[in-house]
């Protein structure tokens, strides 16, 4: 990407996110924080999910 295009495409997201009104901008800000990996499985994958789905099926029977 040469730098005029990569200058181009800066210039029309900036533009793109001050069009939006400050309640969209928050909705999409909320959206964004909410599709984020919580907890353990971001800091190591699918592991201690799956451990954790065992451990509390074991613990119901």
């Amino acid at each position: 990407m040469s730098t005029n295009a990569y200058i181009k495409f800066l210039t029309q997201q900036f533009v793109e996110y001050f069009n939006l009104t400050k309640k969209e901008r928050k909705e999409k800000r909320r959206h964004r924080k909410e599709d984020k990996n919580h907890g353990m499985s971001h800091w190591f994958g699918i592991v201690p999910f799956a451990l954790t789905m065992f451990v509390r099926k074991n613990i119901k029977k």
